[in-house]
C-alpha cells in the first residue's frame, strides 16, 4: 500500500520525527506505486507553485516554504520556519530505490506478476 502525504509544520518531511504524523493534513492512499506517484507529481506542481523555496530529496519527500511563514516556539525561544511537506510512503515509510526497483523487477506498475516476454517465445 502507498500513501502520498501533505504535512505542515516545522519540519521537513524526511526528518520522521517522533510524532511527525500530527503534521499530516491530506493522506490518500493508492494500491499501485504508478498511481501514487502521479497523484504525487500533481500534488507537486500545485504546492509549488504557492511556496518561493523548494527542496525535493530523490525518493519523492519535498518541502516547500515562503520566507516569514514562521511560528514562535516558547520552547525554543524562536521562530520555527514552517514547511509544507509532501511524501510518497510505502506502508507508512519512505519509499527506498531499492523497493522500487524490486517492484518493477519481479511485478509490473500495479504490483501484478509479470513475466519476461523471451520465456513465451519457442
Amino acid at each position: 500500500m502507498y500513501q502520498v502525504i501533505t504535512m505542515y509544520g516545522d519540519n521537513e518531511p524526511w526528518w520522521f520525527f517522533e510524532d511527525w504524523q500530527e503534521d499530516i493534513v491530506e493522506k490518500r492512499e493508492f494500491d499501485c506505486l504508478d498511481e501514487a506517484a502521479t497523484y504525487y507529481l500533481q500534488q507537486w506542481q500545485e504546492i509549488s507553485s504557492e511556496y518561493t523555496y523548494t527542496n525535493a530529496k530523490p525518493n519523492y519527500l519535498s518541502a516547500f516554504w515562503n520566507e516569514g511563514d514562521e511560528r514562535w516556539c516558547d520552547e525554543c525561544d524562536e521562530d520555527l520556519q514552517q514547511y509544507k511537506g509532501l511524501a510518497l510512503l510505502q506502508n507508512d515509510k519512505p519509499v527506498t530505490f531499492e523497493s522500487v526497483k524490486d517492484l518493477y523487477e519481479t511485478a509490473d506498475q500495479c504490483g501484478k506478476p509479470k513475466c519476461c516476454k523471451s520465456s513465451l517465445v519457442n
